[in-house]
């Protein structure tokens, strides 16, 4: 009984956390001894297109920390860098150096002028993880949402890594938390005139793009996802993956939805979910497995 009301109690506060200024108390709680970091890193020239380095406190391993790209989401409409310090701080606490990636949005640019952001963005982890104390054959691709969309494509879709001199070849990794990548036609409204609706552009869904090249892949999204479908989206790429050959960890949590699984990440919100923890052994474990 007792346990049942710590339980409810627990999941109240969880959902107050998160629907009350979510990302300023996530962000305002994340411990600051696990990581230093170094903020506005330009890769491009747009005052949109810089980044955060989150730095691991402990020592690199032989060879570097491996290096993770985040892209946050916001259905390409919104967000920024800043709002997802607590997303560094807990990678960085597994021992992951991480980049966390600002890129232009709608209305000032549509698709696929933000991937072409993203791009510049994991080339320029690629290029400098070494310098930064990462491991150059360890850079992993990772996003949430929109943002996963973006990290789905520069994954599996060669043709946007293409211009930076990079291909997906080149990744240990992608990382996808509640991304759409089979999602039209679109409804959400906020979106719609990303991809210009109803008047879609070839090539736009990432599930198109997958193929025996990809890099191995985390699929993760909540169980229940009223934004994202997760089992035509989530599911869907993981068993396309999967039917190829390619080694994919899926991942479905309860007691999280599509907001509340990122969250999960900040510190005082990982107990309802150990998508952080699950994140960190993908990253941290062996090639292929």
């Amino acid at each position: 009984m007792k346990a049942g009301l710590f339980l409810l109690v627990a999941l109240l506060l969880a959902g107050l956390l998160v629907a009350c200024a979510p990302v300023a108390t996530l962000n305002a709680l994340a411990p600051g001894n696990t990581h230093t970091v170094t903020a506005g890193v330009a890769y491009g020239t747009g005052p949109r297109q810089q980044l955060d380095v989150y730095k691991p406190a402990r020592a690199a391993p032989r060879g570097g920390w491996p290096v993770v790209v985040f892209f946050y989401g916001g259905s390409w409409n919104r967000g920024q860098r800043a709002d997802y310090a607590f997303v560094g701080e807990a990678l960085a606490s597994r021992g992951i150096l991480t980049l966390v990636a600002d890129y232009r949005l709608y209305p000032q640019v549509r698709y696929p002028d933000f991937l072409r952001d993203c791009a510049a963005a994991l080339a320029w982890g690629l290029v400098h993880a070494g310098e930064l104390g990462g491991n150059p054959q360890r850079v992993f691709v990772m996003g949430h949402s929109a943002g996963a969309y973006n990290a789905a494509m520069l994954a599996l879709d060669a043709r946007w890594l293409q211009p930076t001199g990079h291909k997906p070849r080149e990744l240990a990794g992608f990382i996808g938390l509640a991304g759409p990548y089979d999602f039209l036609p679109m409804t959400n409204p906020d979106a719609q005139p990303v991809f210009f609706h109803p008047d879609y552009p070839p090539g736009t869904q990432p599930l198109e793009h997958a193929g025996k090249a990809a890099p191995r892949s985390f699929l993760a999204a909540a169980r229940e996802d009223s934004l994202v479908n997760p089992q035509r989206n989530t599911q869907g790429l993981a068993t396309k993956l999967q039917s190829l050959g390619v080694p994919v960890t899926v991942k479905f949590y309860d007691r999280v939805g599509h907001m509340t699984l990122i969250a999960a990440f900040g510190a005082p919100l990982r107990w309802l979910a150990p998508a952080l923890a699950d994140v960190a052994d993908f990253v941290n474990g062996p090639p292929g497995a």
